[in-house]
């Protein structure tokens, strides 16, 4: 039913979309495609799990996949549909309790206790998701929805997209904790491509910083502001296995002279040795594949940020800033990451690419922690509530991630997208780029 919908809104949209282009920032044709588009990739992602594994939690820091479904559907059920569709009625009262967010709200779940959520069952959350989303199809081809509501519906669907790479991140964890190491997409991986590390200088000065206005972005990305750069050089692609192996071998993980204070104790306590989801013996690696052979040439992956900032100081070099980072991207001509495609391999490869390329397979740490940039507001709903859940996540003590990854889906990118993790994570698909000071390095000239 969800696709005759799509294909029969469509059609008619696209008959009228010279006319609804002037009303709407933008056609409802495209909105609408978007939006059903989104709600499809989160369950097919969810399609290969049974329902014991959509309903389990790893750690506290994952969600059950069940819950991710649902909590999307709730944004879009309480934030748009509620206020704004006097048509709408809610499909069950209770649920908010347990897949909402926000202060105006009391949770009945907290964050983690949601692998308890045994009830509602799959089907009935697929059900509800089911029924969010013809209730916003049928309001969008209507046109029932103003400005402030469409608004809403984009930072929704951009949530989503967010959510759908937290997602692989919280099966693969989920699935590493199994003995058996079961694979969620039971195909081997093809072999990776070796890529020479090569060097790239970039001019500093006064650059400006974060999103220009146009189209989309979080409030952590506003306002664009200037920020004062010194001469820097990037690495033309992420860090290696075997690179990485390297500093394994070298005993790095029981040098504390490499390691920050605080990431020298995150290591001691947690028994670190080598990146998550390695084997003791480093000869293979567990991925969304399985357990698959340790291949020298795909990125590392699956890094805390101590790891990043401690192997940079072994090879002689540091993590680059965000602000390097984004003014690197915007030099090269970069506007946006080719995100990832759900049919290729699920692991990072290096990308045979323009080596000014700063969009990576896997997200790189910064030097950067996260702060609000100068100026910042929140952006607040009708009902005083901050619509962007993840600017609440993402405060406090992490540090910022540039570049996306194989698993973020297309055209989710831009130059000002920042992604904000604590120091010692490393269940989301992380690795580093080296940067240095500036040097003898073959520069990237503008354009």
């Amino acid at each position: 039913m969800l696709r005759e919908i799509d294909r029969a809104g469509s059609q008619r949209d696209a008959n009228d979309d010279a006319a609804r282009a002037v009303r709407r920032s933008e056609p409802e044709p495209d909105r609408l495609t978007r939006f059903m588009a989104i709600r499809r990739m989160s369950e097919s992602i969810a399609a290969p799990l049974s329902a014991e594994d959509a309903s389990a939690q790893s750690m506290p820091d994952a969600s059950p996949v069940k819950w991710h479904l649902a909590h999307a559907s709730w944004f879009f059920e309480a934030r748009v549909l509620q206020p704004h569709d006097a048509r709408y009625r809610v499909y069950d009262e209770r649920y908010a309790a347990l897949f909402g967010a926000g202060a105006d709200l009391h949770i009945a779940c907290p964050r983690h206790a949601r692998g308890l959520l045994t009830r509602p069952s799959l089907t009935e959350v697929l059900d509800y998701r089911r029924h969010v989303t013809l209730a916003v199809a049928d309001a969008l081809d209507a046109h029932r929805l103003g400005e402030t509501a469409l608004g809403l519906i984009e930072r929704g669907m951009q949530q989503e997209q967010r959510r759908q790479e937290l997602m692989l991140a919280d099966i693969k964890h989920l699935l590493f904790q199994n003995p058996l190491r079961p694979a969620y997409r039971d195909v081997a991986l093809s072999p990776g491509l070796e890529r020479h590390l090569d060097w790239a200088a970039f001019a500093g000065g006064l650059q400006r910083i974060g999103h220009d206005g146009e189209g989309f972005c979080f409030d952590d990305e506003l306002p664009q502001h200037a920020v004062l750069l010194s001469d820097f050089a990037l690495a033309n692609r992420p860090v290696s296995n075997a690179e990485y192996r390297g500093f394994v071998d070298d005993d790095a993980y029981r040098d504390s002279r490499l390691w920050q204070a605080q990431g020298w104790a995150v290591l001691q306590r947690e028994g670190w040795r080598q990146p998550l989801y390695w084997s003791d013996d480093l000869q293979s690696e567990f991925t969304l594949h399985g357990d698959q052979p340790l291949d020298p040439h795909r990125p590392v992956s699956h890094l805390s940020y101590f790891e990043a900032d401690a192997y940079a100081r072994w090879a002689g070099s540091r993590l680059p800033t965000e602000f390097e980072w984004e003014h690197a991207a915007r030099i090269c001509g970069v506007t946006s990451g080719a995100g990832a495609a759900f049919g290729e391999d699920l692991h990072p490869v290096q990308a045979m690419r323009s080596r000014s390329d700063l969009f990576d397979a896997v997200w790189c740490w910064t030097s950067s922690a996260w702060r609000p940039y100068p100026g910042a507001t929140r952006a607040v709903d009708a009902n005083g509530q901050a619509p962007d859940e993840f600017t609440d996540e993402f405060s406090g003590d992490r540090q910022i991630l540039r570049g996306g990854s194989f698993a973020t889906p297309r055209g989710h990118l831009r130059l000002s997208y920042r992604h904000a993790l604590p120091g010692a994570a490393r269940w989301q698909f992380t690795g580093l780029r080296l940067a240095r000071d500036a040097g003898p390095y073959r520069s990237i000239a503008p354009g």
